[in-house]
């Protein structure tokens, strides 16, 4: 089915192929510069910190609705084990685990998603084979730390959570504006941007289900409010990352493929932003230092994250 006009029409208007260079694999976190690091690292005023991301275990966000993006299973593979020898007090035990690297919160990698044979920059989609992905794959990402900024729509909009249980709340630049000027901050190139839906209150009150689906995130419409403001990259709280079921039928995950392939730009997913919400609704202060990197699989297509916002 051919993507509809309106997508297209979008896709030229923010591409960024090139703009970093014909063999760029990082598209916009090439705009944290290393200015904008220590411009971030001022805003670390009390030392306060708020860990983002969901606990890694076997009762994690997945509901089977992906095959193969598994919770993460841990196993012990040695227990006080004397691996030096009875004769030695040493003992050690360990463990390994097995995991969707996309299961809990993570960031997509640019290759994560295709469309028309192409990803970010131009590069052959037919070059992410069972070894993983040539180009673009997480391990190109780098160490993601900067300015952190917390859009709290669904407190702006005064709801625990948007959308209701047969549809999600299709995020408006409105919106984003709304939220911009609820928490008094202003998006700047290379900020990191974190949309608090409220979706994560469903899954820590225990409903998967509810979480999964419907899920209220961006649409379409707000891809230029994106690329306008030079956003580095961007998280939600959810699990879909945009809007699902989506705003037409006939362009699935749309948001996705304008933002990975067309821009250059990460999403993240399942981020907890509930304490750090708490906190700038408390003290106003709506900006934060942010250390979000990816866990470097080589030639992933995506990879968990331990983000840590500091205020």
């Amino acid at each position: 089915m051919p993507l509809p006009e309106q997508f297209t029409d979008l896709a030229r208007r923010v591409n960024n192929w090139g703009r970093w260079g014909p063999r760029d694999e990082r598209g916009t976190l090439n705009l944290i510069t290393g200015e904008r690091v220590v411009h971030a690292a001022s805003l670390i005023r009390t030392g306060r910190r708020f860990p983002l991301a969901v606990p890694l275990d076997e009762d994690g966000p997945q509901i089977g609705m992906i095959e193969g993006r598994d919770n993460p299973k841990r196993t012990m593979i040695m227990v006080n084990a004397q691996v030096l020898g009875q004769e030695h007090a040493f003992r050690t035990s360990d463990d390994r685990v097995e995991m969707g690297l996309q299961a809990g919160t993570h960031w997509d990698a640019l290759a994560h998603v295709s469309y028309e044979g192409r990803l970010y920059n131009g590069f052959d989609a037919s070059e992410i084979t069972e070894a993983g992905a040539a180009h673009c794959g997480i391990d190109k990402a780098g160490p993601i730390v900067g300015r952190g900024v917390l859009l709290d729509v669904a407190r702006t909009l005064g709801v625990p959570r948007l959308g209701d249980a047969t549809h999600g709340h299709a995020l408006t630049v409105a919106d984003l504006d709304a939220a911009a000027e609820f928490g008094k901050v202003e998006i700047r190139p290379g900020d990191i941007v974190l949309i608090r839906t409220g979706a994560m209150t469903a899954l820590k009150a225990g409903d998967k289900l509810a979480y999964s689906y419907p899920t209220s995130g961006p649409s379409m419409q707000t891809v230029p409010w994106f690329h306008a403001h030079d956003v580095a990259a961007v998280a939600t709280d959810n699990v879909a990352f945009e809007v699902y079921p989506p705003e037409r039928d006939d362009a699935q995950l749309p948001v996705h493929l304008l933002h990975l392939v067309e821009m250059g730009m990460l999403q993240g997913q399942n981020w907890d932003l509930e304490a750090l919400a708490e906190d700038c609704a408390a003290d106003g202060v709506y900006e934060f230092f942010l250390t979000a990197s990816p866990e470097p699989f080589t030639r992933a297509v995506g990879a968990p994250v331990i983000p840590v916002a500091v205020k």
